[in-house]
């Protein structure tokens, strides 16, 4: 089976930032996309940013230019830096691991940003 554990959400003021950490464990698949996704009180899950195995990555226009993935493909480890944050960047942020015959979610993380 496979395991993602989260961390490094918190309480920050607006403008402020954040790191947010993904160690993946388990029967991964050496070909693989993860990403970060949100979902705020009230609306959809929604796509923050992903990152392949090689390093091609895909943001959300929300996101561009303040959020950065990356990753350890060593460590099966994805992060996300999160920079100038906004109120409305509020929400639980989850990760996610995909390939062939996987697709394997984290329990969340909680990002609050006051204003």
């Amino acid at each position: 089976q496979v395991q993602l554990v989260e961390s490094g959400g918190g309480l920050v003021q607006a403008g402020g930032s954040l790191r947010l950490s993904c160690a993946a464990s388990g029967s991964i698949f050496s070909i693989n996309v993860m990403g970060w996704y949100r979902q705020a009180p009230g609306k959809q899950r929604e796509l923050v940013a992903t990152i392949t195995t090689g390093g091609s990555t895909n943001y959300a226009d929300s996101v561009k230019g303040r959020f950065t993935i990356s990753r350890d493909n060593a460590k099966n480890t994805v992060y996300l830096q999160l920079n100038s944050l906004k109120p409305e960047d509020t929400a639980v942020y989850y990760c996610r691991l995909q390939f062939p015959l996987g697709d394997y979610w984290g329990q969340g993380t909680q990002v609050t940003v006051s204003s």
